[in-house]
């Protein structure tokens, strides 16, 4: 059974990397799908770039939908566990697969230079993701309690030196209804 996954974000790398370093370390992924180089990484649709790095802006931008199986999200958590050496900050990787059953299930894969940044990129996310969920019901002073007791949470987990995850990613999940394929 074959399920359509769109991959969408923005990595910024370092600025000694190049390309092969970029599709070695991609490796797991673009084997997954049985290509050998970024410039056969086109998205299954046209109006997608795929993944593409530019290099003048030390960039690597994705955008590709494809047909994948069961194995796809190791072979992705391997790819993006590999590219976290060669990246300059942390960045959050949006991952959506669209079920046959019509509902979509949205995760992030997290990358970055060190456990640090991505905790910090992890916890932004997750701030934002509740001052938009918590905004439609209550005022700033009662979001600030909430942001307030997270912190602590993020704060604890680092003091006790709890990584997110030993490998680099994480990955959060929601199952959404379907039909907003593509919207970003």
């Amino acid at each position: 059974m074959h399920t359509e996954v769109h991959i969408h974000g923005n990595v910024l790398l370092r600025s000694s990397v190049a390309q092969n370093e970029i599709e070695q370390a991609l490796a797991p992924w673009l084997s997954y799908v049985d290509i050998e180089n970024l410039a056969e990484a086109k998205s299954a649709h046209q109006d997608e770039p795929g993944i593409v790095f530019d290099k003048r802006r030390r960039m690597l931008e994705i955008c590709w939908t494809g047909w994948v199986g069961r194995n796809f999200q190791r072979s992705l958590e391997a790819a993006f566990e590999a590219l976290s050496p060669y990246s300059e900050e942390a960045a959050g990787v949006e991952v959506t697969y669209y079920q046959e059953d019509g509902r979509d299930e949205y995760g992030m894969v997290f990358v970055g230079p060190s456990a640090e940044s991505i905790q910090d990129m992890q916890r932004r996310y997750m701030l934002e993701d509740l001052q938009a969920l918590l905004g439609r019901h209550f005022g700033d002073a009662e979001i600030g309690e909430v942001v307030g007791l997270v912190n602590q949470l993020f704060d604890r987990r680092f003091a006790q030196g709890t990584p997110a995850r030993e490998t680099g990613t994480t990955e959060r999940t929601a199952r959404m209804p379907g039909g907003k394929k593509h919207l970003h």
